[in-house]
């Protein structure tokens, strides 16, 4: 049975400067996460840029710790996002047996959401019965 948390974040994002193509960057992700997912989350970005303004894609990683209602362990994220002229297509997804601890099986999508400069989110997942 699928089951919903949401709540807000913070993310920081930090540009590494390890490349020499503008049009290509990387950067780190720290997130602090409130509400039915109490967590913190470290994580890595990579970003394509091009000469067309709102194109763009990225793809990050990111390992999440925390209690998810009530349940304590880590999972990690993966997020595919692209940008075609101005219109987001966004996926994020539980990568597969990522999750420890009371979070083990734990599979699900993650929905970002931007409204007047706060982050939200809604999270759609599945959990085995705690034993």
């Amino acid at each position: 049975m699928s089951s919903h948390a949401s709540g807000t974040f913070e993310v920081k994002l930090t540009p590494q400067t390890d490349n020499a193509d503008a049009t290509l960057g990387r950067m780190t992700i720290d997130k602090q996460l409130h509400g039915d997912l109490e967590a913190t989350s470290k994580g890595q970005m990579l970003t394509g840029m091009t000469e067309v303004k709102g194109s763009a894609g990225y793809v990050a990683i990111e390992k999440v710790s925390g209690t998810l209602k009530g349940r304590n362990g880590t999972f990690i994220l993966q997020h595919t996002g692209t940008m075609n002229r101005g219109v987001p297509q966004l996926t994020i997804t539980v990568v597969p047996d990522s999750g420890t601890g009371q979070l083990a099986g734990l599979a699900g999508n993650f929905t970002i959401k931007i409204a007047e400069g706060k982050h939200s989110y809604e999270f759609e997942y599945t959990l085995p019965e705690s034993h």
